[in-house]
């Protein structure tokens, strides 16, 4: 049996104008809403949210198996104002394992709680080198600033733009395509949110429909740890977290492969599904590695520390740069997409 063919002009399409949404932790409705809309096409699913706010899509199977479930997020890193500095400038509060040192002079989006968006971008808090020449000042929450494009010199004319505490920053992501590469901020994990888009679409488009009755469990907490922990039915067998793979020094994954990873700081995933995911991998010469992410965890962990009794599996394609300015190629993104493919079918 062979897999069903991957529309790549509409994984790509898709994946440009989700990263292009602003959806940090928190602040991911947009997102949510977007995925929801693409899906709501599939007459197979049915669709619903969690109190949460995540999105769950169902597709339902006469079949005497248990059923599965297959969860990535849409959430990402960014930001909160943490203080209105006396200059107007903005202090911030990071969401998720932002690295200052990766968003200096990058480009945000300050969402105000009336509505509002005003533009801005993160700086040093002594940027000109005419005035402080070489510096080594660390970058940290207390010498990087937002440094809005808008006439404020005070705390008071800042409050006068409708800024408060507590307000959304989101920083840009940069997307661009380039001989088969997608660089963005934020692949982590919208990058995997099309994987399982694009399965689905392949699935529905095909006329074919998965071994059992699976959900899809689109998480919007993850980069704060809990994302998954609600929301994926207790009659669940399996779960498979698809998440980005780790692409760096002493690391297997690459770009150019889908990683089945065995441990990360959680610890390791489930030997049973581990094996039956590298068995689906060979049958349909998926290239794939494995791997161990020293500084990781998963939406999957979050759902087994809240007491889901499922066996657990994380997959996903090889991600350069994590948590800062990512890489992706669309063989590794092919090969997830592929793996899903096999999963749901076999």
């Amino acid at each position: 049996m062979s897999l069903p063919p991957i529309d790549t002009n509409h994984f790509t399409k898709f994946l440009v104008d989700l990263l292009n949404i602003p959806s940090p932790t928190g602040f991911a409705e947009p997102a949510i809403a977007f995925v929801e809309k693409e899906l709501s096409q599939f007459k197979q699913l049915e669709l619903s949210k969690t109190r949460k706010g995540a999105l769950v899509a169902k597709w339902k199977v006469e079949s005497d198996l248990p059923p599965v479930a297959l969860t990535a997020h849409v959430d990402t890193l960014g930001a909160v104002v943490k203080e209105i500095k006396s200059s107007g400038r903005l202090k911030l509060s990071r969401i998720g394992g932002v690295q200052w040192s990766t968003i200096e002079t990058e480009g945000v989006w300050v969402f105000t709680s009336k509505g509002e968006k005003i533009r801005g971008s993160v700086l040093i808090d002594n940027a000109s080198g005419h005035i402080f020449g070489p510096t080594d000042t660390p970058r940290n929450e207390d010498h990087m600033e937002v440094r809005l494009d808008a006439r404020t010199t005070s705390k008071k004319e800042t409050r006068e733009l409708g800024i408060n505490v507590g307000d959304c920053v989101a920083f840009d992501p940069r997307v661009e395509v380039t001989n088969g590469f997608i660089r963005s901020r934020f692949l982590d994990d919208k990058a995997c949110v099309a994987n399982l888009v694009a399965a689905i679409k392949s699935l529905a488009e095909s006329g074919r429909s998965p071994k059992r009755s699976v959900y899809f469990h689109i998480s919007n907490y993850e980069e704060v740890g809990h994302g998954a922990s609600a929301g994926i039915p207790s009659d669940v067998a399996e779960l498979v977290t698809v998440d980005m793979a780790v692409v760096g020094a002493g690391q297997e994954s690459d770009e150019f492969s889908a990683t089945l990873c065995i441990k990360d700081s959680g610890g390791v995933y489930h030997e049973g599904l581990n094996k039956k995911m590298r068995a689906l991998a060979e049958k349909y010469k998926i290239p794939y590695k494995t791997d161990v992410y020293p500084f990781y965890g998963s939406d999957g962990e979050a759902f087994w520390r809240a007491g889901g009794d499922v066996a657990l599996a994380l997959i996903g394609p090889g991600i350069d740069a994590s948590h800062n300015y990512e890489r992706a190629h669309m063989d590794g993104l092919n090969a997830t997409t592929n793996w899903i493919l096999a999963y749901l079918l076999d």
